[in-house]
């Protein structure tokens, strides 16, 4: 995966940076917006993390100059920035996540493998399959075999993300955001109770458990789910 980071801070850079190369990625660096814009429109990326706060140009500027431009690179917004209007206006602007500092690395690499994931399939990408059980994102259906398992909307949702992240780790903060758009946590149980409703149907279905529990930090579809 070869990652562009825009970001100006040193410290949080060098963190991002080496992780990334510690999990065998290639990442360019950017300081500021202007850098950053001109990284981002003369290579070819998979994926752009995109500090807020940065010199010359913010990262919404960029981010609309890339947009205006025709990039459809995946960008994840990376802010300090927690409001919820400054989520908003970047996920208008064209952002594909956003991600509030202070942050765990895994959450980040997940994060950005999964839109680098989603940029490789391409937009007519309307089946995900794992093992015998396949997502029909057009029909808006879930079929182990031959056999269709009915999911309400919710849980219909919550296995598209799982299943879009197969092997990695999602986590709760993830699940509130892309499933039910929270922004922060309501200190709700919806997460456990749709994840065993779903277990209870996807489970049953595949004969073998699907969801794994990742303790203290979310869930994941497993890798031998092939």
């Amino acid at each position: 995966m070869k990652v562009l980071l825009v970001e100006d801070d040193p410290k949080v850079a060098s963190h991002i940076v080496n992780g990334l190369l510690g999990e065998g990625h290639e990442c360019i660096t950017a300081g500021d917006g202007a850098s950053g814009y001109r990284e981002a429109t003369s290579n070819e990326l998979d994926v752009v993390i995109l500090d807020v706060m940065l010199p010359e140009y913010d990262g919404f500027t960029v981010l609309e100059k890339l947009r205006e431009a025709d990039n459809n690179t995946p960008v994840l917004l990376l802010s300090a920035k927690s409001q919820v209007e400054d989520k908003v206006r970047g996920l208008r602007t064209g952002a594909n996540d956003y991600l509030t500092k202070p942050f765990a690395f895994e959450e980040l690499l997940a994060r950005i493998e999964g839109l680098a994931g989603r940029g490789k399939e391409g937009d007519d990408k309307t089946l995900i399959k794992v093992g015998d059980l396949t997502l029909d994102l057009v029909n808006r259906k879930v079929l182990c075999g031959d056999q269709e398992i009915d999911l309400q909307s919710k849980e219909f949702q919550l296995l598209e993300c799982l299943l879009r992240h197969k092997g990695k780790v999602v986590t709760r903060s993830m699940l509130l955001e892309q499933v039910w758009n929270y922004h922060f946590d309501p200190q709700t149980n919806v997460i456990d109770v749709h994840i065993s409703r779903l277990r209870q149907k996807v489970d049953k279905a595949f004969n073998v458990p699907l969801i794994e529990t990742v303790r203290g930090t979310g869930y994941r579809i497993a890798d031998s789910a092939t």
